[in-house]
């Protein structure tokens, strides 16, 4: 038989950036006041803008700036700036899109004013972790008001309140690189520090997360 060889030259692509990491700071800079935040390059193929979406009917200052295009896909920069979040009804039709997102929209919802209700997500309890079980256990911990439902959660926000801000507590990620980067989100606002146990994890899905953090805070002083 015969035998055909092909070649294929290298090239360099510029990969759009992933919006399931660039969500924890969107959210960072949403409940953290006086921040004013620009993430560069971010992938928004609308299978994907879930939390976004959700966000922004919560109240967020979300703009989509510089729309464009890379390697096929719609990119964008989000303009992020601190607001006053409120709560919101998320029903079963919107989990597929929100999916890897479920923990740091908790932990936003834990900080808006009013009642977020989360159902037909039965689906994350067998994630990394059983992620409607453990943001419960764990925002509990940092003095959240969440009910647990077979297929969700009810959380009532404590919005801008003083009496009732999350406190500092020792959490722990259950092995959840999601969960851990969110606690580290909700910490932001909280009375005291808050240390996450078995962050390591972090590494599975964002290796400089924690420097990133740190380089904002460092940067701005008061937001991110």
């Amino acid at each position: 038989p015969g035998h055909l060889s092909v070649g294929w030259a290298g090239k360099e692509l510029p990969l759009p950036g992933d919006l399931s990491a660039a969500a924890f700071f969107v959210v960072g800079a949403s409940i953290v006041p006086g921040s004013d935040l620009t993430i560069t390059g971010v992938g928004i193929n609308p299978t994907r803008t879930g939390l976004l979406d959700a966000l922004t009917e919560m109240g967020a200052d979300i703009q989509v700036l510089n729309r464009r295009e890379q390697v096929g896909e719609p990119v964008a920069d989000l303009r992020v700036r601190s607001a006053a979040l409120h709560g919101i009804r998320v029903g079963a039709e919107r989990i597929p899109e929100t999916i890897d997102e479920f923990p740091i929209l908790c932990a936003a919802a834990a900080l808006a004013e009013g009642e977020t209700a989360i159902t037909g997500a039965q689906e994350l309890r067998v994630k990394e972790s059983d992620r409607i079980a453990t943001m419960a256990i764990e925002l509990t911990k940092m003095g959240a008001a969440i009910t647990e439902t077979p297929d969700g959660l009810i959380i009532q926000g404590s919005g801008a309140r003083a009496t009732r801000r999350l406190r500092g507590a020792s959490c722990h990620s259950h092995g959840d690189h999601r969960v851990a980067m969110s606690l580290a989100i909700a910490g932001l606002v909280a009375d005291a520090p808050t240390r996450i146990e078995d962050a390591g994890c972090i590494d599975t899905s964002f290796p400089g997360f924690e420097a990133k953090l740190l380089e904002l805070l460092t940067q701005s002083g008061r937001g991110l």
